[in-house]
């Protein structure tokens, strides 16, 4: 469940960030989306809707440009996503994020990735 922040609207938090499928360990090129420039490598995890990475925080709703290759798929996966909420932990912040922008075939190879992992 997400419960509302200061800003009323909704808060990610690291009890109630469950997902209906699994999340699979990946590395993630990120950019912002507004500011363009250069794509940044950070560590993460993928999920069917979207993905996490550490680092940054983000206001929510900002929106992401992602590229990653799923293991054993030689493409490339291009993809948009929007920042849902910001979590800390151990002094860390998180930034989960639901794609917005992907492509069926992307979707579809994601899928069928986290069903077999």
């Amino acid at each position: 469940m997400r419960e509302p922040n200061a800003a009323g609207g909704p808060t990610v938090t690291p009890e109630a960030d469950r997902r209906d499928s699994g999340r699979v360990p990946l590395e993630l090129l990120v950019r912002d989306a507004a500011l363009g420039g250069s794509f940044e490598p950070r560590r993460g995890n993928l999920a069917l809707g979207g993905v996490y990475f550490d680092g940054l925080h983000p206001p929510e709703g900002s929106r992401f440009e992602l590229r990653f290759i799923l293991p054993g798929h030689g493409d490339e996966i291009r993809a948009v996503a929007e920042v849902l909420g910001v979590t800390r932990e151990d002094g860390r912040f998180g930034t989960h994020l639901r794609f917005v922008e992907i492509p069926l075939d992307a979707e579809l190879a994601i899928a069928r990735f986290l069903q077999q992992a």
